[in-house]
């Protein structure tokens, strides 16, 4: 079966929020209606900072990224943050992941970012073994710091 990356479009939106639901379910969050409602008009709002990707299998949406750009006092130009990935279940294994972060990268390229950079949780074994095979793990630990 052919793979076709894509730009997200206002079409795609029932698709992406079953798969958000599920990337929200694999790592055991919440978010109200209105946060995910939020994410959605930002996506598609040309004019906000914050771009998706979509997979796209016989015709169906099976996988999504989304991403941005982040200034930076290290890089005359630059980071890309790939912030969300998530494939259906049913499709793992197949590429699409791989396929998704290359989208990226190659958006990242295209802006002549320094860096693509992501975060996972530690203990995301099926993923790490994905993104290991782009580069080591950096070594660096995440502190979050709540303001609400």
């Amino acid at each position: 079966m052919s793979i076709s990356i894509r730009a997200a479009l206002p079409a795609d939106k029932q698709r992406w929020l079953i798969l958000w639901q599920g990337y929200l379910d694999f790592y055991k969050t919440e978010l109200s209606a209105e946060q995910t409602e939020r994410t959605w008009n930002r996506i598609m709002d040309a004019d906000f900072n914050m771009n998706c990707a979509v997979a796209e299998e016989a015709g169906k949406v099976v996988g999504f990224v989304t991403y941005n750009l982040q200034n930076s006092t290290w890089s005359p130009n630059g980071h890309c943050y790939l912030e969300d990935l998530f494939v259906d279940p049913q499709t793992r294994g197949s590429g699409i992941g791989r396929s998704l972060i290359d989208y990226v990268k190659a958006y990242a390229i295209e802006k002549k970012c320094s860096r693509l950079y992501w975060n996972t949780d530690e203990d995301n074994a099926t993923a790490r073994k994905l993104y290991d095979t782009y580069i080591p793990e950096s070594g660096k630990r995440q502190y979050r710091v709540p303001l609400t």
